[in-house]
């Protein structure tokens, strides 16, 4: 990390001549402007501008009507980009070039947009700190590396996509050599940056990887997990290949996930743990699970935001299929791990490799809140196959993943009512494109609908 004055001294001696100002939009991406430095720290690390519609946009950037926020109607103002100089960082794998993230402030009143991603984490980690408790948080991000270049991929098509391995090369020594030349320095420009990075493995697929980066902060983990997934794809375009977080890139490969692990802390030890419970776990660690599956179908938009989403969730490819808990089993939704230790801590296993980090453990700590709240009992835990069951199921499509966020109360009261109309809107306008382009295919091959 970096302190001001120690860029401000970077930036004298040329050291650095770059600054990427970044916000995170509500897909999880980092949009911004690329500052000269010496401008940076002249002035402009006070504030800057963009335009409001990069909070409400598709996947491709096109400005759906029907979002409170902002409108053609309204004509796309501005909003500040308030850079949180606790972010600064180095980008290791740009040459002279250094990183900061922005808080979103309405340009009139200068009040955070309560929809910014960053806005929504914050409110909840707030909520907790005023019960006395810090979120612990951590992410596993998953994802599939090509032969092929991003360009290459795009001029064919998007078809005949080759994966850069052969086989399943879950943990892999001998395949994951072979992809040093992008793993190599991902791991490492990723620490030079400030990434507390664990490990990176071969994931249960033929050019699957998988990366680990420690517990931290709730705040800090979305920030890492949100740059971790930016520098993946710029570090393995410089070696020539293409990655996709894409959660379904293949009907016949299992998907990639984005595992959460999450407790609470109480005055730097773990509130989630009891030694005198038969697993370890204290009535406050219960109250919050018993809370994240309560709650977990109206938080689900949050983990599994798109239509391609749903598709990962199949019986037997370690993606779960029910909202249930497990002791140590992957075949459950929600998994308990560190068992009858301190490192006691709740692995929630719906999320996909698309997820918001910001939006979906927002979502998450709300629910546990609820749970601590309402003093929620917890079910015993299910044993064996959890596959085998047709109850407690996840939703089933983004449709009724939508209509769980647009009814939650539970949602309105912890996030605010215009945030869940917000997301619920960017969930229809996925759906409306979707629908949209089946429509046209059906058109163009003849297909009558019953």
């Amino acid at each position: 990390m970096l302190s001001f004055d120690t860029l401000k001294d970077q930036v004298a001696d040329g050291t650095v001549d770059t600054v990427l100002v970044c916000l995170v939009d509500m897909q999880g991406r980092l949009m911004g402007k690329r500052f000269h430095a010496k401008h940076f720290v002249n002035g402009a690390w006070e504030e800057t501008h963009c335009c409001n519609y990069l909070l409400a946009t598709d996947l491709a950037m096109a400005t759906p009507d029907g979002y409170a926020s902002t409108s053609w109607e309204s004509g796309y103002g501005d909003y500040v980009m308030k850079p949180d100089l606790s972010t600064l960082r180095p980008v290791p794998w740009l040459d002279g070039t250094v990183m900061v993230l922005c808080d979103v402030l309405d340009h009139h009143t200068h009040e955070e947009v309560s929809h910014s991603p960053r806005a929504i984490l914050k409110k909840q980690v707030n909520r907790l700190k005023a019960m006395g408790y810090d979120a612990m948080c951590a992410t596993e991000l998953e994802f599939f590396m090509f032969e092929q270049s991003f360009d290459e991929i795009r001029k064919s098509g998007f078809r005949d996509l080759a994966p850069i391995s052969g086989y399943n090369e879950d943990y892999s020594i001998l395949q994951t050599t072979r992809e040093e030349h992008v793993m190599r320095p991902i791991r490492n420009h990723l620490w030079d940056a400030g990434l507390p990075i664990e490990n990176s493995k071969g994931e249960a697929e033929t050019g699957q990887e998988e990366l680990n980066i420690k517990y931290a902060p709730a705040m800090d983990t979305a920030e890492y997990h949100t740059i971790a997934k930016h520098a993946v794809k710029e570090i393995a375009e410089q070696q020539g290949h293409a990655v996709t977080f894409l959660p379904k890139w293949s009907h016949d490969k299992v998907g990639s996930s984005s595992h959460v692990h999450q407790s609470l802390w109480q005055d730097g030890k773990p509130a989630f743990y009891d030694e005198s419970d038969a697993l370890g776990m204290s009535a406050l660690m219960k109250n919050y699970m018993a809370g994240l599956l309560k709650y977990a179908p109206d938080y689900t938009a949050f983990m599994a935001p798109y239509i391609n989403s749903y598709k990962r969730f199949m019986k037997g490819t370690f993606a779960p299929t029910r909202i249930i808990w497990s002791v140590d089993n992957r075949t459950a939704g929600y998994r308990l791990c560190g068992d009858g230790t301190k490192a006691i801590r709740v692995e929630c296993r719906i999320p996909g490799s698309d997820m918001n980090p910001y939006l979906a453990m927002a979502g998450m700590l709300a629910a546990g809140i609820a749970g601590i709240e309402e003093g929620l009992e917890l079910q015993a835990p299910t044993k064996g196959d959890v596959y085998q069951g047709d109850t407690g199921m996840i939703p089933a499509t983004l449709r009724d993943a939508a209509a769980a966020l647009k009814g939650s109360e539970m949602l309105r009261n912890a996030l605010g009512g215009d945030v869940v109309d917000h997301y619920v809107r960017a969930a229809e306008v996925e759906i409306e494109d979707f629908d949209r382009v089946v429509t046209d295919y059906e058109i163009a091959r003849g297909f009558e609908r019953a």
